[in-house]
Order: C-alpha cells, then sequence, then structure tokens
C-alpha cells in the first residue's frame, strides 16, 4: 500500500515549542534573554515563563511542527 510523503518538521522550530496537555502551543516570550535595566518591574514579572500562541499564529505554526 502506498502512502504519502512524511512532512518535515522545521528543526529550529520544534526546539523552541512545545504542546500543552489540550494541545496548544506554547513558547518563551520575546524580548527576554539581555538588557533589564531598561525595562520596568512590571514588564519583566509579566514577560517571565511562557505564553500560548494566538489563533492566528498557531495555524501557521503548527505545519512547521505536525508531530509536536
Amino acid at each position: 500500500m502506498a502512502k504519502g510523503p512524511k512532512m518535515k518538521t522545521v528543526r529550529g522550530a520544534a526546539k523552541r515549542l512545545k504542546r500543552t496537555a489540550k494541545g496548544k502551543l506554547k513558547a518563551k516570550r520575546a524580548n527576554t534573554s539581555h538588557n533589564f535595566t531598561a525595562w520596568s518591574s512590571k514588564y519583566k514579572r509579566q514577560h517571565r515563563g511562557t505564553r500560548s500562541l494566538d489563533a492566528v499564529d498557531t495555524k501557521m505554526v503548527a505545519r512547521c511542527v505536525p508531530y509536536i
């Protein structure tokens, strides 16, 4: 029986994204690697940890990581 071709995973995306228990994609927030003195405490607090991607982004990014 012939099977269709497999989709390739974008390895850079696979290293940066994880799935939640409900199947949503979660990723690290942007602008959180250095120069923290420039930001307010509120900004730094709100950008800790991870975030779930918006529905608009999820549709596009899910194609990059089909098997995660």
